[in-house]
């Protein structure tokens, strides 16, 4: 049976749920255009605000299916080139998708799986889970862009004992270095995630893309540049609808009500 994304919704969030747990969740193309797919239907829906993706069962995800992988080995090189291209389609869309996105991560994260989590704006994590980039265990390189977010956020030992070394790591010691937000009890990451995702709701949404189109660039930018593309957004803002909801709220002592 081939592998699905299961969206769900719960409040102004939407749930997509990695389901293909014959093979602990692994991902295959179908899982990638089904994410990409969600994500585009969702994208100009007000009444999203957020997503939270996470695994079906006990697992977040295994990564690829080695199966799959060693029947493409038959295969042009092309086939596998095209099924990494919509990996990486869907994680360039989680990156780029304009309302905060969460991983709810249980059990493993493993290759391509702690690479999705990766790309998610936010991570919680249940003490148990366990990120391990399994890659160079069975003989390949990374993908899904592993390579390029551990590599700016850790210190390069670390990093390289994760990606050549194939150490396994724990929830709590990626929370110890930022990539993870929240630690919390087995079995309560994707309640956890959801209430995270509760107050971001509550805030503005053209602020909260302004502010993930922000940090998406930074590191690209100069100094110049971005205070450039702080004020223009900075501007928009103040000037939408939300930004003067905001700022009476506040003077008046309110709950805002953004729209």
């Amino acid at each position: 049976m081939a592998g699905a994304i299961k969206s769900t919704s719960e409040g102004q969030t939407l749930i997509l749920t990695i389901s293909n747990p014959e093979f602990k969740n692994a991902l295959g193309p179908e899982i990638y255009s089904a994410g990409v797919e969600a994500l585009n239907a969702a994208e100009n829906n007000p009444d999203i605000r957020s997503v939270v993706i996470t695994g079906e069962g006990s697992m977040f995800c295994a990564g690829g299916n080695l199966q799959r992988l060693q029947g493409n080995r038959r295969e042009p090189k092309e086939v596998q080139a095209q099924s990494i291209d919509s990996l990486h389609s869907w994680i360039d869309s989680i990156r780029t998708y304009p309302k905060p996105v969460i991983a709810a991560v249980e059990g493993a994260a493993a290759g391509a799986g702690f690479s999705l989590a990766l790309a998610c704006d936010f991570c919680v994590a249940a003490d148990n889970a366990v990120f391990v980039m399994s890659y160079s265990t069975v003989g390949l390189s990374p993908d899904g862009g592993g390579s390029w977010s551990l590599a700016r956020a850790l210190p390069r030992p670390l990093a390289s004992e994760l990606l050549m070394a194939g150490e396994r790591i724990g929830a709590q010691r990626l929370f110890d270095f930022g990539l993870v937000n929240r630690v919390t009890g087995a079995g309560s990451a994707l309640t956890e995630a959801l209430k995270l995702a509760e107050r971001l709701n509550a805030r503005a949404p053209n602020a909260l893309s302004s502010i993930k189109e922000l940090i998406n660039d930074a590191a690209g930018n100069t100094l110049g540049q971005q205070l450039i593309s702080e004020r223009d957004h900075f501007v928009d803002n103040l000037h939408d609808s939300n930004g003067g909801e905001g700022i009476s709220a506040f003077l008046e002592k309110r709950t805002p009500q953004y729209r």
